[in-house]
């Protein structure tokens, strides 16, 4: 949702459809050991920047025709729209209603309405929990990390995006019951949670035994890149700077930027493209250049999070640890259809400073590692000293 500033959606109205042009290079999030398996949260999963309002998309048109004559004939704009993304072999196409894209603009400003869950697609279509949002409904039923889950309020879920699983979990309003059915190794059962508001606390900071600063980034939310520049410009002198984004499923592009404007004094963090037309994001002067930055990623780390983490290492600004990134840089445009829903459509892509190609790639680590990861970050950090 757009504006480099916070991401609102602007809608112009051509045709009979009223239609949003907006980036979106991060509209799912994905935790996996190497696999291209989805992770993804019921709190925030998006991440955009507007490329030109007067960008279309054929697909848009085709789901919008294809709702409008659905209304006619009295049937769900919604559903026709899906069967016409689907068909169109987008594989992060989506069609969400209103209500749920209302959802999503308030996850980017770091609130929402759902149980509390971050959940992945593994390798076999079966949709696994991945976190649990401490003392969130999920967390007070007892659902844990690993976790399968098999229904909402009875629809089945494996083998379905993780994003229209989400939207199952999301509600309009607190305090509306959702039953989950779960499976833990042979245990089956089924649980009624309510959904509650909940906020996130995407930036946390802490210090380490060594004396370095951890700033942890889960999710790129509204006023989270100004986190990461208050925890740079606050750190003790001579302090290394260890940068967990590993899990942080995307977000707000925006954000992302400034997140990189604590490290870089300006310069370029990432280029894209609309359907044939390039722009770049710039980050803004004066960042810290000197002091040590250990970046460490996994599997989960993605779009807005790869962005970050692909511009800090092609501008020699982090060594960065963990394991291979997901690979999703590519950019959708919402289109508003006839009833009311919205339509994500996939236009383009973005690129690293030095030309890299994210989606379906990721971002490779300039060590590997999995198990000990964060031991390891920082024993990477400690070597490289401090800031002469």
């Amino acid at each position: 949702m757009s504006g480099l500033d916070r991401f609102t959606d602007r809608f112009s109205a051509p045709r009979r459809i009223r239609r949003g042009a907006t980036l979106t290079l991060v509209f799912a999030s994905v935790l996996a050991t190497g696999a291209a398996t989805g992770s993804w949260s019921d709190a925030a999963d998006d991440g955009r920047n507007a490329p030109p309002p007067s960008v279309r998309s054929g697909t848009a048109e085709e789901a919008a025709d294809a709702a409008a004559e659905a209304m006619a004939d009295g049937k769900s704009g919604k559903k026709a729209a899906e069967e016409a993304v689907s068909r169109s072999g987008d594989r992060w196409g989506s069609v969400y209603s209103s209500g749920e894209y209302q959802e999503f603009e308030k996850a980017l400003g770091g609130g929402y309405t759902g149980v509390g869950l971050w959940a992945r697609r593994t390798a076999d279509g079966l949709i696994e929990v991945s976190r649990v949002q401490r003392g969130g409904p999920a967390d007070r039923a007892g659902l844990r990390e690993g976790d399968r889950l098999r229904s909402v309020d009875g629809e089945r879920v494996t083998g379905r995006p993780v994003t229209e699983v989400l939207a199952l979990l999301r509600g309009a309003r607190a305090g509306t019951p959702v039953t989950l059915g779960m499976e833990r190794h042979a245990r089956a059962w089924r649980v009624t949670l309510r959904r509650a508001h909940l906020s996130t606390d995407p930036v946390t900071v802490s210090r380490l035994p060594s004396g370095a600063v951890l700033i942890k980034v889960e999710a790129f939310t509204k006023g989270s890149g100004e986190a990461v520049r208050a925890a740079v410009r606050t750190a003790p002198e001579g302090a290394g700077i260890l940068l967990d984004l590993r899990g942080n499923s995307g977000g707000l592009v925006s954000e992302a930027v400034t997140a990189a404007s604590a490290l870089v004094d300006g310069g370029l963090v990432a280029t894209y493209d609309v359907r044939g037309e390039q722009k770049a994001l710039h980050a803004a002067r004066g960042g810290d250049t000197v002091r040590p930055v250990v970046a460490l990623v996994d599997g989960g780390t993605m779009s807005a999070a790869e962005l970050l983490t692909g511009a800090l290492q092609d501008r020699g600004r982090a060594v960065v640890v963990g394991s291979r990134t997901f690979g999703k840089g590519s950019v959708q445009m919402p289109s508003r259809l006839p009833d009311g829903s919205v339509a994500e459509l996939t236009v383009g892509h973005y690129r690293t400073p030095s030309g890299r190609a994210v989606d379906g790639r990721g971002i490779k680590p300039d060590l590997e590692a999995e198990a000990g990861a964060e031991k390891r970050a920082e024993t990477v950090l400690t070597g490289l000293g401090p800031p002469s």
